[in-house]
């Protein structure tokens, strides 16, 4: 039976994150589902993000993801560590659910050079505050600081393929000030949703020269990759047949077309109850 890797998002932003996995990690079959039906989660309370991305995470198990990656910043800044603690134990211990947090974090030493870090985030992800608790817990020797900007309408804004309108240049470029306003020392920028990377070029416009952007993607495929590699026993279940299935709790056409955006690449969907 096939046992493919699971990729959970909220809406689109998730297809960045599966398109690097898929990079890093060509040969592994993969079930895509988007909750698009629902998104977004970034203003949704605890609680909500936590139940609605509990039920994904058992609709991706019931397809036999024995693996699955919250490919969502306010899922796994919401949802995970509840998920894993809570819900793993009493369903099956051997299964996985891994978030796009942790990777990111644990990389941010490679990338600063004066410890002064920038988050740009959806609001739930930064009322989360999972960015700072991360970084101190992996990271407390290292002193590093830790500023936190929420981006409310870049979400938006690229589901709504705006992401040419001058409307996006007036809200890139507010966060972005914003956050440099906050700390002008910052050297190293997280971008802490799965959609940002849309934005990429616009932000690379606006930020001061000498300023690292990070993107989630690559970070979490290598992550990925070497947790695989670290645990045999897992990586010997999951099938590698080099196939993809999407799902979306939306209509499938609405989400080809993003989805196209997303990849650079034609998508066929089918649609899922959750």
């Amino acid at each position: 039976m096939s046992c493919p890797i699971g990729v959970f998002d909220s809406g689109y932003g998730g297809l960045t994150i599966l398109k690097d996995i898929v990079k890093e990690m060509p040969g592994y079959d993969y079930i895509y589902l988007g909750d698009n039906a629902r998104t977004p989660y970034g203003t949704r309370s605890f609680d909500v993000v936590y139940e609605y991305t509990r039920q994904a995470v058992f609709k991706l198990f019931e397809m036999n993801c024995r693996l699955v990656i919250l490919a969502c910043n306010t899922a796994s800044a919401k949802a995970l560590r509840t998920i894993q603690q809570v819900d793993l134990p009493l369903i099956d211990p051997e299964r996985r659910v891994l978030g796009v947090i942790r990777p990111s974090v644990e990389a941010v030493p490679r990338f600063t050079t004066n410890g002064h870090i920038g988050v740009l985030g959806t609001k739930g992800t930064v009322a989360s505050g999972s960015y700072l608790m991360e970084i101190a817990k992996i990271h407390s020797e290292k002193g590093l600081r830790v500023t936190q900007q929420a981006c409310p309408m870049w979400v938006p804004l690229v589901e709504n393929d705006e992401i040419d309108s001058p409307g996006t240049d007036y809200f890139v470029r507010k966060y972005v000030q914003e956050l440099m306003e906050k700390d002008p020392m910052i050297d190293t920028i997280i971008l802490a949703c799965t959609h940002y990377p849309l934005l990429r070029e616009k932000i690379d416009e606006i930020i001061p020269e000498g300023v690292t952007v990070v993107e989630q993607g690559g970070l979490v495929a290598r992550s990925l990759k070497d947790y695989l590699e670290r645990h045999p026993e897992i990586d010997g279940r999951l099938s590698k047949e080099g196939k993809i299935i999407y799902y979306t709790t939306e209509k499938g056409g609405m989400f080809d077309r993003m989805a196209a955006l997303f990849l650079q690449s034609d998508v066929t969907s089918r649609h899922i109850e959750i």
